[in-house]
């Protein structure tokens, strides 16, 4: 997305992709409900060749309208919210999160039908919130204390035997949501390019702060620290002396000794 862009169209252009993924969704439940057909067998069947179709099909098939409902709100929010402060990275991320999710669970699920977003939703939910841990912008740290609040409950979706959940889908999405989260940490967004820069122009016109203990407090003795600071007061000064002594033709000797 381009620097001249308003919020507003920002805004537009984060919301499209996910809308798009739910209304796609919406259809495919309209066709399983309308038409009577079943299309589960299309999600993932781990370490079956049938079953790769899954990788691409699972997260758009749901088994009723309430599966679809607990799904679609936390996906368009969550990949929006990408889109918008992550625009950089956002296609790739999601992209890994989709497909890399849904492989892994291929390998390593057990041997059912996989089908849902729910996967690819603990994705985007570990992946915004490592990218406060990863990142440690202000931007991204706030975003994390969001997810926190509005999805600490998720947690639980990851424990196994949970009958007639696909709690794989949710580990595994959550692992890779990290992965990606890392992966992408040095990519920065200009926002985060920005305060970096505004950073350092700070510290670099700015006194540095004397820190409340010395760099020095565990690996001398207080005697010594003392030591220290007189040789260092009487080496100041006479840097100070040599310095006002440029201007003058008279020669001066020191004994430093």
């Amino acid at each position: 997305m381009g620097k001249n862009l308003t919020e507003g169209q920002k805004l537009k252009n984060s919301i499209k992709i996910p809308l798009l993924f739910v209304l796609i969704i919406c259809v495919v439940q309209l066709i399983q409900g309308v038409f009577g057909v079943e299309l589960g067998y299309l999600g993932i069947h781990p370490r079956t060749f049938s079953g790769l179709v899954g990788i691409f099909l699972a997260p758009l098939i749901h088994g009723d309208f309430m599966h679809v409902i607990s799904n679609i709100l936390p996906f368009f929010l969550l990949l929006s919210s990408i889109n918008y402060f992550y625009p950089r990275i956002a296609t790739r991320s999601f992209l890994m999160i989709y497909f890399v999710t849904g492989l892994a669970v291929w390998i390593f699920a057990r041997n059912v039908y996989h089908i849902g977003a729910s996967g690819v939703v603990y994705g985007l939910v570990s992946f915004l919130f490592w990218n406060g841990i990863f990142r440690k912008s202000l931007k991204s740290v706030i975003i994390s204390l969001i997810i926190v609040v509005l999805y600490s409950g998720y947690i639980t979706g990851i424990l196994p035997n949970q009958e007639g959940i696909s709690w794989e889908s949710h580990l595994i999405g959550g692992i890779i949501g990290i992965f990606t989260a890392y992966y992408f940490k040095n990519e920065l967004e200009e926002d985060e390019v920005t305060q970096i820069a505004y950073k350092n122009r700070s510290l670099d016109g700015a006194q540095m702060k004397k820190p409340f203990f010395d760099e020095n407090i565990f690996e001398f003795t207080k005697s010594e620290r003392e030591t220290m600071r007189i040789e260092a007061e009487k080496e100041a000064l006479r840097l100070k002396e040599l310095e006002n002594s440029k201007d003058d033709d008279t020669v001066w000797f020191y004994d430093i000794s």
